[in-house]
């Protein structure tokens, strides 16, 4: 027989210590005294804050508005009314959904609600751009779909068309879902293309166009880069958290959408997917969204030029930067070839002992087993533009990143320098904060 000695409170104590101290410490660091420079990441204001850790956070509300299997939600009812109407603002779009918690749940939804275990789809390979969960070993193999890479030219960064038409023919019986949009994305999508292609080659399939904005929905809300449901697209998933500054979730957004493919997508979520969609990050959702109806244009412009301009001076300084012929970018990210000058894992190790943070990240035409050590440098300056950071500061931090690694500069002398340039932008930009605080 067992016996367990009761712990005293003192016992527990020093996780509490730690955790307060790494909260503490983070916040000081990757709040205060870094570049950070992740695609895929952002920062919300204190307003969406504010209302980030509520009561919310420990409620359940399974089913829809007013048709709820739980007592007690009316006020999520109320959260959820605005968020709906919102979102349909502000993306000009018939249907949304909110519930998945991450975009690569609600790539899942997608599949699960457009395809059947068997069915082909069609997607980016990794190096191409593509997202890990539209591949064989992502959430398109969990639904055990047969991936089908869309050709693309990594020269040009571009889809080829004409051998997509080809593929198309080939696997036209059971191709279910064209899958566009990536996580490495400098420029739009030939959405208007392909949902063409699809119509002339697959006429009778009823092919559903997908579009994964992840990346790129703060762009697209304020109007700077590219209009999927516009152009061709069925349906958008995202996260909310990249370009577009929300609490870290999932999205779904729908346009011209049978009853029938609305139903399929709604019930692949809940119940499918999702049984308690965390309720807690729906208020901050609904402020973040607010926040993108009034002041969603001018951030995403100013992420652009930030984007452009940064890439343009890294190219002059002697990186090899991606997307010269075509501009560089047209989203919020860069990229450049580190393989002459270490590779992707030496230089994003020691930009970071400089705290200037960036990614390793396969390029396109790279083979997919350089995973751990790619040639390819990715950098998002979303979050940096969000703080205020224009092209002036754009030209310093590329003055950084080039001291560090063709200079050889001590990281640590060039972090003295991040720091100060951290210092002159403490607040966060584009946001009702400085109104409602009066």
């Amino acid at each position: 027989m067992v016996c367990l000695v009761p712990m005293m409170p003192n016992d527990g104590l020093r996780y509490v210590e730690e955790a307060r101290r790494i909260v503490s410490e983070q916040n000081e660091w990757r709040g205060k005294k870094t570049l950070n420079l992740i695609a895929s990441e952002n920062v919300m204001s204190q307003g969406a804050a504010s209302v980030y850790n509520s009561d919310f956070e420990h409620r359940y509300a399974e089913g829809e508005i007013g048709e709820r299997y739980y007592e007690g939600t009316r006020y999520v009812d109320q959260v959820e009314a605005l968020l709906d109407e919102a979102l349909k603002k502000l993306f000009k779009c018939a249907y949304v959904n909110y519930k998945p918690i991450s975009g690569a749940q609600a790539n899942l939804a997608v599949f699960y609600a457009y395809a059947k275990p068997g069915d082909s789809v069609m997607s980016l390979d990794v190096p191409s751009g593509g997202h890990i969960s539209y591949r064989e070993f992502g959430a398109a193999g969990c639904r055990g779909l047969n991936v089908h890479d869309i050709p693309f030219n990594p020269s040009k960064l571009e889809v080829v068309l004409e051998e997509l038409r080809n593929k198309v023919r080939q696997v036209r019986d059971k191709l279910r879902i064209v899958t566009l949009g990536g996580s490495l994305f400098l420029f739009p999508h030939p959405v208007r293309e392909i949902a063409t292609i699809l119509r002339e080659e697959a006429p009778d399939q009823d092919v559903v166009v997908h579009y994964d904005a992840a990346h790129v929905l703060g762009l697209i809300a304020g109007g700077v880069f590219q209009d999927p449901l516009r152009e061709g697209a069925n349906i958008i998933s995202s996260s909310t958290h990249k370009t577009f500054p929300g609490p870290q979730g999932g999205l779904i957004l729908a346009e011209g959408l049978t009853d029938k493919k609305i139903s399929a997508i709604r019930k692949s979520i809940f119940p499918g997917l999702v049984s308690n969609h965390h309720l807690h990050r729906l208020p901050a959702l609904l402020y973040t969204t607010a926040e993108m109806i009034a002041f969603g244009h001018q951030y995403a412009l100013q992420t652009v030029r930030n984007a452009k301009r940064l890439a343009k001076a890294l190219d002059e300084l002697g990186f090899k930067v991606l997307g010269k012929e075509k501009g560089y970018t047209e989203s919020h990210q860069v990229a450049f070839d580190a393989s002459p000058i270490g590779g992707g894992t030496y230089v994003a190790t020691r930009l970071a002992e400089a705290n200037i943070i960036v990614n390793k990240n396969l390029l396109p035409g790279e083979n997919s087993k350089n995973s751990k050590n790619p040639s390819g440098i990715r950098i998002g300056v979303q979050e940096i533009t969000r703080y205020g950071m224009k092209e002036e500061e754009m030209e310093r931090v590329a003055q950084m990143m080039s001291e560090v690694i063709l200079s050889k500069t001590e990281p640590s002398r060039v972090a003295i320098e991040v720091e100060k340039l951290r210092a002159e932008f403490p607040h966060i930009g584009y946001t009702f904060d400085a109104i409602v605080q009066g």
